[in-house]
């Protein structure tokens, strides 16, 4: 059952919108601020994919080799050397070793 039309009931639902309405003001000021916040750190996130891509342009470039003193080399080898076996056929005790790295 509705409310009789009184002055008094006019003026509760002004009340109901002025304040509804101070609400949806307060939050549009926060959407607002927060849009901005967003923005700004686009910006900034765009600015370091810019800063990076142009170091990984210079990365990609390639080096002049550095000038490297006669009879040393810095880089290790891969060489392997396995023991000699007297026969080709396969052992009949296989002995294994684990190493960490």
């Amino acid at each position: 059952m509705p409310r009789p039309q009184t002055a008094a009931a006019q003026y509760l639902d002004m009340y109901k919108l002025t304040v509804e309405k101070t609400r949806l003001q307060q939050e549009l000021e926060y959407i607002d601020e927060r849009r901005q916040q967003l923005c700004d750190r686009l910006t900034e996130i765009n600015q370091a994919i810019d800063e990076l891509d142009a170091k990984s342009t210079v990365l990609r470039q390639p080096a002049q080799p550095a000038a490297r003193p006669q009879g040393m080399n810095f880089a290790p080898t891969a060489n392997v050397y396995l023991p000699e076996r007297t026969t080709q056929a396969a052992p009949d005790t296989y002995n294994t070793l684990m190493l960490d790295y």
